[in-house]
């Protein structure tokens, strides 16, 4: 049996804390204490670092999510309104295999055999409802203020 201090271990320990444990819980905890710190060395000299004024879509992602500038908030209730009108705009066979494929993350090849027919045929499909979108959205036109799933984009 050894002793181990859990504030090593885990960072929401403030003090020290010691444990018994076996022999083998005390070694893989320290061999996953040093698989980390060679991962962070390697990320340091890989120099594997986002940078904020980068365009990678990382940081900006994760930082719009957690805004609490309300101009940022309507703008993203907007972009999701845009997406939604555009999905309601495609064929039901389409909208159902794209949201499948990207939303779920189904392969081709499985919605095809859900539906019997041939992966070539799906990915025709959602390619092409990809390119109605795409002009659906280029188009500025055919948007509206009406929002399919509008008091779904309120709620959190």
């Amino acid at each position: 049996m050894a002793i181990i201090n859990i504030r090593e271990f885990y960072t929401i320990y403030t003090h020290d804390e010691y444990v018994e444990v076996s022999d083998e819980v005390a070694e893989a905890l320290v061999e996953d204490m040093r698989y980390e710190k060679a991962h962070d060395r390697r990320t340091r000299r890989n120099k594997a670092q986002y940078s904020l004024d980068a365009w990678d879509g990382i940081e900006t992602a994760s930082e719009l999510c957690s805004s609490n500038n309300p101009e940022v908030i309507v703008l993203m209730m907007e972009e999701r309104c845009d997406l939604c009108q555009a999905m309601h705009s495609l064929p039901e066979k389409q909208r159902r295999r794209i949201e499948a494929h990207i939303k779920h993350g189904i392969s081709q090849t499985a919605i095809a055999a859900a539906e019997g027919v041939t992966k070539g045929s799906v990915s025709i499909s959602i390619t092409r409802g990809l390119e109605a979108m795409k002009v659906f959205l280029n188009n500025s036109d055919s948007k509206s203020n009406f929002c399919p799933q509008s008091d779904l984009v309120g709620r959190r």
